[in-house]
């Protein structure tokens, strides 16, 4: 690839990786080459050749605005009117079908993720966004017990899952929502939620990203004084309590289906919830599609879609690329230092 002239300062450079080749994964990136350069950080894109075949008829104009490189270029050395540079994990000639994912996908999504994820914490991108993968896919072909990129990750990276050195974390307009535990059927969830599982996160939550905490409660009304529930008086209650000698400043805990309308009107800065659909139907409902996933405790930053392969419209010209915008931008902010940002007059964390 030519050489070009530096990139503007303070133009941080992102790493995609493409998801499930058989996913909308490919096709979003296409459709982020088709568009306007970004003028707020350049793009590195690591990609299967053919899962970009795969799509290429669906956005034509994108073809031009790829360079397949065999090597990522050194951060900043290229212009953003250049072509994007694609770097392909797997480099073996296949035929991807969109839409219907095979164990080779699940083999390419690892490919994909670990190269993107290895140049990050190699310091030769500001951050990693992921597309999604399938969960399913991976653990039936390639990693039995896999259960997404928030704990592969931070495996990799050594990080304790149950010791909570990390955190999913949503960033969506006047929301921001953490989660104590993600991807486990609820009923096990429920029985992770430990006064040192709660103490723990509160810590990590804390120290990544500062603010006002309001830890949900698992019972209706916060178990009503015990009427309802007792994990609140006999688990959560005295965590707080603990947490809040330590210097935390949260409080809790909270009435669930108030303390996210609570954290959107300013009372708090973020929501520590207890189980992944306690949390995620509110960003979800609150985001249209807007959100961050962002990792909390990561060596690096990755951030990511909140939304998944959408095996039932690859290949179809659907894909939308809004989400993927939305995260981008909140990710530039991020590499700059930027998020959370915590607004003295209103008081809570107001998003790009």
């Amino acid at each position: 690839m030519p050489a070009a002239a530096p990139s503007k300062p303070g133009r941080p450079r992102l790493v995609l990786s493409q998801g499930d080749p058989a996913g909308i994964g490919p096709e979003l990136m296409l459709r982020l080459a088709a568009a306007p350069p970004p003028a707020h950080c350049d793009l590195l894109f690591v990609a299967e050749r053919a899962a970009l075949v795969a799509v290429r008829h669906l956005v034509p104009a994108a073809w031009d605005r790829l360079a397949f490189v065999d090597a990522a270029p050194p951060a900043g050395a290229y212009d953003p009117a250049e072509p994007i540079p694609v770097l392909d994990p797997v480099a073996e000639p296949r035929v991807v079908s969109p839409g219907h994912p095979e164990a080779a996908d699940a083999a390419g999504a690892l490919a994909a993720l670990d190269t993107a994820s290895a140049l990050t914490r190699a310091g030769e991108a500001a951050a990693l966004v992921t597309l999604p993968v399938s969960k399913a896919t991976i653990a039936r072909h390639r990693l039995p017990g896999f259960v997404g990129h928030t704990d592969y990750l931070a495996a990799a990276c050594g990080l304790e899952r149950y010791g909570r050195d990390y955190l999913m974390a949503f960033l969506a307009p006047d929301l921001q929502v953490a989660l104590l535990t993600v991807h486990e059927p609820l009923r096990r969830a429920l029985d992770g939620v430990t006064g040192e599982a709660v103490l723990d996160a509160l810590h990590c939550l804390a120290r990544h990203a500062g603010g006002r905490i309001a830890l949900a409660g698992m019972n209706p009304h916060a178990g009503e004084g015990g009427l309802l529930g007792g994990e609140e008086e006999a688990i959560l209650a005295p965590a707080v309590a603990e947490a809040r000698r330590r210097g935390i400043d949260v409080s809790g805990p909270e009435s669930p289906d108030a303390v996210f309308t609570r954290n959107r009107n300013g009372d708090f800065d973020w929501v520590l919830a207890l189980y992944h659909d306690q949390g995620l139907i509110a960003v979800k409902t609150a985001a249209r599609g807007a959100a961050t996933n962002w990792t909390l405790g990561l060596p690096y930053l990755r951030t990511s879609v909140d939304h998944g392969t959408a095996f039932d419209i690859a290949g179809r010209g659907l894909a939308d690329p809004s989400s993927l915008n939305a995260v981008i931008a909140t990710t530039v902010a991020l590499a700059r230092g930027e998020l959370p940002r915590l607004r003295a007059a209103a008081g809570h964390v107001v998003a790009p």
